[in-house]
C-alpha cells in the first residue's frame, strides 16, 4: 500500500533542482516514490492510499551518524546515566539524586563520558563530597570524556582504591597530598578501566535490551543510521548483542560495521582474520560488515592529537601490509589521524598501496582530520579517499588550543578548503564517550564554529551552511558504505528513511538547533518513533 506525507516541507537533497519547495513525499514498498506538491502527490497514489498530515512540520532524510561507537556504548547504555543535555552541575546531581531513588541496593550509578565540564557555569566536575551528599549506598562513577573521572566513597570501597593502592598501568588515582587518601578523582584509560571491571557484568540479554533502547533514543533525535567506527576493545564476541537483536528481527536502525584491530603487536594477524572470514559489505539492508578502522595499528593512532606522537617506521611498514592486504580484498579502511604529522604518513602509506591496488574506489577515509593541511588535503582528494568530521571540539576546543596555540583552531577543521577540492565528507559525533550522541549539537557546531564554552573559534570562511551541514550528515555519511543514491536522498527509488523534526532545521535560530527532535522517524517505510 501506498503511504503518502502531505502538509509539511520536504528536503529531499542538496542541490535540489530550481523550483518551489515539495511539500509532500509518497512512500511504497520501503522506498521513496516521488516528492512533490500535495495535489501532484495524491494524484500519484491514487485512491486507498493512507495519509499523513504533517501539520507544516519540516521533513528531512533521515540522519545517518558517520563515526559512533554504538556496539559499545549500546551494552551498557540502559545502565547509564547521560549529561549530554545537563545544563549546570546542581542539574547532574539532580539526575543521580533520582537515579539512586529508582535503583536496587548497591547498584552502581555510572555517567561515562559524552559530556564536559565546559558546558556547566560551574566548569567542573562534582566532588566526591558532592557525590557522597546525593548518595552513599551506591556506588557513583562520573567520567568526563577521556579526561577525568569522579568516585564517590561507596565506589572507591567497591573498586578497592585506598591509599595503600598503586596507580595501575595506563592511569592515576589522585591522593591528597598531605594525607595520601584518595580523593575520589582519576585519570587515564588504565584508572577507568580499573574502576569499571568492579560493575558487575550485564547478561547477554541485558546487553541486547540495552543496545535497543539506546537505538529507540537515537530514532529520537531523528537518526536512521549509524557507520559503526569499532575501536578499543572490540573483539567478536562484543558484536553479539547486535547481532542478537538483528537475528530476531528487532534492528530498528541500519548499521554499517568498521572492524577493529584489539590488541597491540597482533594488528596485522586480527584485521586478516576479520577478512578472511567476512566480505566486505556481506549483511543485508540493515545490517553489514563495511570496513576496517578505525584502529587499525595502534602505533599509527594518535588519539586526541595534544601530545607528542609519531609514527614509527615499524608501524608504518605494519600499516601498509594492512592496507595492501584490504585493498586487495576490496575492503574499505577508516583511520583515526587529528595531526597532519599523522595524516602525512598515512597517506604516504596510502599512495605507496595505490601505486599497486587502486584505492580511488574503496572510500578510504580518515577520522577527524582536524589539521590536515593543504598538502595533504589535495593528496587526500588525489586518492579518491573522503573525511569523517565530528564535532569533538565543541567540547576539547580550549585543551587543543593550549596545545596547539592561540588561534590554532580558525581552521580546524579546514572546511572551506576541503569543499573547494571536493573532498568526500561524512559527519558524525564520535559518540558515546569521546563526545555527544547528539547529531543536532554536531550540525551546531558544523554551522557556527563554536564550542560548548560560548567561544567561537573556527574562522566565518570554514563555517558551514545548513544545507551542507546536513548533507554531510545524510549523503555524505551514506557514501563511506557505497550508498549515497539510496540513502540520505528522498528520491525515486531510494529507501524511505526519513524524519519529521519538531522545529524547521532550515529557520529556527541557529542557537535552537541542538534542541530539534524528531517527532516522527521512519526506517523503510515503517515508524520507528513517533511522539504521537
Amino acid at each position: 500500500m501506498t503511504r503518502i506525507f502531505v502538509n509539511g516541507l520536504v528536503w529531499p537533497q542538496a542541490n535540489r533542482p530550481a523550483g518551489p519547495e515539495p511539500t509532500a513525499l509518497a512512500v511504497r514498498d520501503g522506498h521513496v516514490v516521488a516528492c512533490g506538491t500535495d495535489a501532484e502527490i495524491r494524484e500519484l497514489a491514487g485512491a486507498g492510499a493512507e495519509e499523513i498530515d504533517l501539520g507544516g512540520r519540516r521533513l528531512i532524510p533521515g540522519l545517518i551518524d558517520g563515526h559512533m561507537h554504538a556496539v559499545r556504548g549500546g551494552a551498557s547504555w540502559a545502565r547509564e546515566l547521560r549529561w549530554t543535555d545537563v545544563p549546570d552541575l546542581a542539574a547532574g546531581l539532580g539526575a543521580i539524586r533520582a537515579a539512586a531513588r529508582r535503583a536496587e541496593p548497591g547498584d552502581w550509578i555510572r555517567v561515562v563520558g559524552g559530556w564536559h565540564p565546559c558546558q556547566f557555569p560551574e566548569s567542573r566536575e562534582p566532588t566526591r563530597a558532592e557525590l557522597d551528599a546525593v548518595t552513599t549506598d551506591h556506588p557513583v562513577y562520573v567520567q568526563a570524556l577521556y579526561e577525568a573521572a569522579v568516585l564517590n566513597s561507596a565506589a572507591l570501597r567497591a573498586a578497592g582504591i585506598d591509599a595503600a593502592s598503586a596507580d595501575p598501568p595506563g592511569g592515576r588515582f589522585e591522593r591528597d597530598p598531605v594525607t595520601g587518601e584518595p580523593t575520589g578523582r582519576v585519570f587515564g584509560m588504565g584508572a577507568f578501566n580499573h574502576v569499571l571491571s568492579a560493575v558487575p557484568p550485564a547478561t547477554p540479554e541485558e546487553e541486547r535490551r540495552s543496545t535497543a533502547v539506546m537505538f529507540a533514543d537515537l530514532h529520537a533525535l531523528g537518526l536512521t543510521g549509524l557507520v559503526d567506527a569499532g575501536g578499543f576493545g572490540m573483539p567478536p564476541q562484543r558484536y553479539e548483542p547486535l547481532f542478537a537483536l538483528w537475528r530476531e528481527g528487532g534492528l530498528s536502525m541500519r548499521m554499517r560495521l568498521f572492524l577493529s584491530a584489539t590488541d597491540p603487536g597482533q594488528e596485522y594477524a586480527q584485521l586478516v582474520d576479520w577478512m578472511r572470514h567476512t566480505p566486505s559489505r556481506f549483511g543485508d539492508p540493515m545490517l553489514a560488515f563495511l570496513g576496517i578502522g578505525e584502529v587499525v595499528h595502534f602505533g599509527c593512532h594518535d588519539f586526541e592529537g595534544l601530545e607528542d606522537f609519531a609514527i614509527s617506521d615499524a608501524a608504518i611498514d605494519e600499516l601498509h601490509r594492512i592496507c595492501a592486504h584490504a585493498a586487495e580484498r576490496g575492503w574499505p579502511v577508516n583511520i583515526h589521524a587529528v595531526v597532519d604529522e599523522s595524516i602525512d604518513r598515512i597517506l604516504t602509506c596510502w599512495e605507496a598501496v595505490d601505486e599497486r591496488i587502486p584505492v580511488g574506489g574503496l572510500r578510504f577515509t580518515l577520522s577527524h582530520g582536524d589539521r590536515i593541511s593543504a598538502r595533504n588535503l589535495k593528496r587526500l582528494k588525489a586518492l579518491g579517499a573522503g573525511l569523517v568530521l565530528d564535532d569533538h571540539h565543541v567540547f576539547k576546543a580550549a585543551s587543543s588550543e593550549r596545545a596547539w596555540g592561540a588561534g590554532s583552531l580558525a581552521a580546524v577543521p579546514p572546511i572551506a578548503d576541503l569543499l573547494a577540492a571536493g573532498v568526500p565528507l561524512a559527519a558524525g559525533t564520535d559518540a558515546t564517550r569521546a563526545c555527544s550522541h547528539n547529531p543536532w549539537l554536531a550540525l551546531w557546531w558544523l554551522i557556527t564554529g563554536r564550542s560548548a564554552d560560548g567561544t567561537a573559534r573556527r574562522g566565518a570562511e570554514h563555517r558551514m551552511s545548513r544545507e551542507q551541514a546536513l548533507d554531510c550528515y545524510t549523503a555524505g555519511s551514506a557514501w563511506l558504505s557505497f550508498e549515497e543514491t539510496t540513502r540520505g536522498r528522498l528520491v525515486p527509488g531510494a529507501y524511505a528513511d526519513f524524519a519529521v523534526l519538531s522545529e524547521d532545521y532550515f529557520a529556527v535560530p541557529v542557537d535552537r538547533i541542538p534542541l530539534i527532535r524528531s517527532e516522527l522517524t521512519v526506517v523503510a517505510g515503517e515508524v520507528v518513533h513517533s511522539t504521537g
